[in-house]
């Protein structure tokens, strides 16, 4: 049975006794994550920082076939020029959500993906149309 509840490496060492990561298991960074074990799927968004250049998104959809336990995998990347990983954090510290701080309209000149503010700051959802902006 797969573990859903990861969201970092260190916590998936606790929970996933045999797995073994080579370079930084963190690259990636958790955006937002959503998934059911009673109804067999996961999705996820996870950005990766590209420094001075912008963000790497990855965007994973994960479904059970309903024949067996084999899983259905859609994976969707695309790059954000200029964008920044913004963390929050709590008192302690602790990062509890992330989010991509936008960038210049003119680095979208030529891209199908619709221009932002610099400064602007999007949640995930935004990048499929469904939220709002800051």
């Amino acid at each position: 049975m797969k573990t859903l509840s990861n969201t970092d490496v260190k916590g998936a060492h606790a929970q996933v006794p045999d797995l073994e990561i080579w370079g930084d298991g963190d690259m990636f960074k958790l955006l937002c994550k959503a998934s059911s074990e009673q109804e067999g799927w996961m999705k996820s968004t996870k950005a990766m920082a590209v420094q001075g250049l912008g963000v790497v998104v990855q965007v994973t959809t994960q479904q059970e076939n309903g024949v067996s336990s084999d899983q259905a995998i859609a994976e969707a990347v695309c790059f954000v020029p200029n964008a920044n990983i913004i963390e929050k954090t709590n008192e302690e510290g602790v990062v509890v959500g992330r989010s991509l701080e936008g960038c210049a309209p003119n680095d979208y000149e030529g891209l199908s993906a619709p221009p932002v503010s610099r400064g602007q700051v999007f949640r995930v959802k935004d990048i499929a149309g469904t939220g709002t902006s800051q």
